[in-house]
C-alpha cells in the first residue's frame, strides 16, 4: 500500500468512527488530503467511462428544467446543446464534482455506469451516498433519521442564539392560546396595548390591531374548549357589568310574570290564596341566591390576585416551560417552516464539529 493510499484509509476509518460527522465533513477531510493528486487521478479514471455513457447521461440531464450551472457558465447554458456540452466537459474533466453537483438527478442505471470507477475514493463515496438515497437500507434510514435530528437541533441552536424566533412575542404569535395558558393569563393585558418608548403612533395602532387578532384567536380557542365566559381573555368589568344588567333585567321580567300569575290565581281561586303566597315568597327568597351564584368574580380582579401570588422566579419558570414546548414542536416538524431546507442543509453538520472540538478541548484541560 502506498503512502497516499495509507492516508486515505486512516482518514476513512477516522471519519467512520465519528458519529456526529456528516457526509460533507468526511468528504472535506478526504479532499484536503488528496490535494493536487485528485485531478490527475480523476482525469485518468474518467476515461474508463465510455463516450456513449457520457453522451447518454449528458443528453438526458441537458433537457431538465432548472438544472444548476455556476453563474460564470449560465450565459453559455441557454440551450440544451450548450448545456450538454458543459456537462460532458465536466464529466470527463472532474467526475467527483459532476457527481456532487448532479448525482441526485441520476437514475440507478446511470449510477451503475460509474461502477468501473469505484476504485477512486471520491467517486466511490459519492456512489455509495447516492445509492443510499435512492434505495436506502434500514441502516441508511436510521442514519438519515439521526442526521435530520442533529441538523434540526443545530438549526434550533442557531435560532435560540439569534434570539428572535424563540422570543416570547414571536412564540406567542405562533401559539397564542398556549402562551395564554402558561404565561398570558398571569400578565397585565393593558401593557400590550400601551404605546412604547420611541414608537410612532402608526406603529402603535398596527400593534394594537395585531393584538386584537391574537386575542380573538385565544377567545375562539377558549370558546371551542368550553371555557367559562368570565375567564375569556380580555373579559373586563364593562362586559361583566353588561352581563349583570342583562341578568337583572331577565330576573325583573321573571318576577313580574310571576306576580301577574299569582294575581290571576288569587282572582280565580280564592281558597288557594295562602298556598300561592307561600310559593311566591319561597321563589322570591331563592332568586337572590341563584343570582349570586351565577355572578362570577371578575376575571381582571381574579387575574390580579393570581399575579400577586407568582414571583419573578415562578413566572420565569413558566416561560421556560413554554419555551421548551415550543422548541420540541420545532424539532418534531410542527412549525410552519420548509423543513426540507433544514434537513438537507449539510452546512449544519459543521455545528457538531465545533461542539466536538469544544468538548475535546474542555476534556483536555479538565484532565490537566
Amino acid at each position: 500500500m502506498s503512502n497516499h493510499e495509507g492516508k486515505l484509509v486512516k482518514l476513512r476509518l477516522k471519519s467512520e468512527r465519528t458519529d456526529f460527522t456528516s457526509v460533507v465533513t468526511r468528504r472535506r477531510w478526504v479532499f484536503i488530503q488528496l490535494g493536487a493528486c485528485k485531478r490527475k487521478s480523476t482525469s485518468s479514471m474518467a476515461k474508463t467511462l465510455s463516450n456513449q455513457s457520457m453522451e447518454k447521461i449528458s443528453d438526458r440531464l441537458s433537457g431538465l428544467d432548472n438544472l444548476y450551472f455556476p453563474r460564470a457558465q449560465q450565459s453559455s447554458a441557454s440551450t440544451a446543446f450548450q448545456r450538454k456540452s458543459l456537462l460532458i466537459d465536466l464529466l470527463s474533466r472532474d467526475t467527483p464534482l459532476f457527481l456532487e453537483r448532479y448525482g441526485s438527478q441520476l437514475t440507478s442505471d446511470e449510477l451503475n455506469e460509474f461502477g468501473t470507477m469505484e476504485n477512486d475514493y471520491e467517486i466511490n463515496w459519492h456512489l455509495n451516498h447516492l445509492r443510499s438515497v435512492i434505495s436506502p437500507t434500514q441502516e441508511d434510514l436510521k442514519s438519515r433519521s439521526v442526521k435530520i435530528k442533529n441538523r434540526r437541533r443545530a438549526y434550533l441552536d442557531k435560532l435560540v442564539n439569534d434570539g428572535q424566533y424563540f422570543s416570547e412575542d414571536a412564540m406567542r404569535e405562533r401559539e397564542p392560546y398556549l402562551h395564554h395558558e402558561y404565561i398570558g393569563r398571569f400578565q397585565d393585558p393593558s401593557g400590550r396595548s400601551m404605546a412604547r418608548p420611541g414608537e410612532r403612533w402608526s406603529e402603535t395602532l398596527m400593534r394594537r390591531s395585531e393584538e386584537a387578532v391574537l386575542v380573538k384567536k385565544i377567545r375562539d380557542e377558549q370558546q371551542r374548549r368550553g371555557v367559562a365566559q368570565s375567564d375569556w381573555v380580555g373579559f373586563d368589568n364593562q362586559e361583566l357589568e353588561k352581563m349583570e344588567e342583562e341578568e337583572e333585567e331577565e330576573t325583573e321580567e321573571e318576577e313580574e310574570e310571576e306576580e301577574e300569575e299569582e294575581d290571576e290565581q288569587e282572582e280565580e281561586v280564592q281558597e288557594k290564596d295562602k298556598g300561592e303566597r307561600d310559593i311566591s315568597s319561597n321563589r322570591q327568597e331563592v332568586h337572590p341566591i341563584i343570582l349570586d351564584a351565577s355572578i362570577d368574580v371578575p376575571s381582571e380582579i381574579r387575574r390580579a390576585a393570581v399575579m400577586e401570588t407568582l414571583s419573578t422566579e415562578e413566572m420565569q419558570e413558566r416561560l421556560d416551560q413554554f419555551s421548551y414546548i415550543m422548541q420540541e414542536k420545532f424539532l418534531l416538524g410542527e412549525d410552519n417552516l420548509d423543513y426540507s431546507k433544514i434537513d438537507e442543509d449539510e452546512t449544519l453538520d459543521d455545528h457538531w464539529i465545533k461542539e466536538a472540538n469544544y468538548d475535546a478541548e474542555e476534556k483536555y484541560f479538565d484532565d490537566d
